[in-house]
């Protein structure tokens, strides 16, 4: 399977990749604000103003992505606790071994690429 250094590496890469998302979502947070504020000063009304539609959308693409991030960050949360656990690596399929490169590539990933590959039923 992984030896410890590469648990460490894994370990930091987690660690790392959730301050990026955390960042992210507390970033998009303050565009919404941001958007939610000046659509106050500027007393639009979405229904009725020809940019209410560009600003609903602005709105929506930004709890989408927000909405996607904090999916992401549960996705490294649950790969964090399989590390603590010590079934990191470890395909939830087949019970084999999930390679170091793909756990590199993919460190949320719950299975080893020939469970990956299949087509599910």
């Amino acid at each position: 399977m992984t030896n410890s250094s590469q648990l460490s590496d894994f370990h930091d890469a987690l660690a790392t990749e959730r301050a990026r998302l955390e960042m992210r979502i507390v970033a998009l947070g303050e565009d919404f604000d941001d958007i939610v504020a000046a659509t106050e000063e500027a007393n639009t009304d979405d229904e009725h103003d020809p940019e209410g539609a560009t600003i609903g959308f602005e709105r929506a693409q930004i709890t989408a992505m927000r909405d996607r991030a904090a999916a992401e960050l549960a996705q490294l949360d649950a790969a964090a606790a399989r590390l603590d656990a010590g079934t990191y690596g470890i395909c939830a399929q087949c019970n084999g071994p999930i390679a170091a490169e793909r756990l590199f590539a993919r460190p949320t990933t719950t299975t080893c690429i020939d469970c990956a590959a299949r087509p599910r039923r």
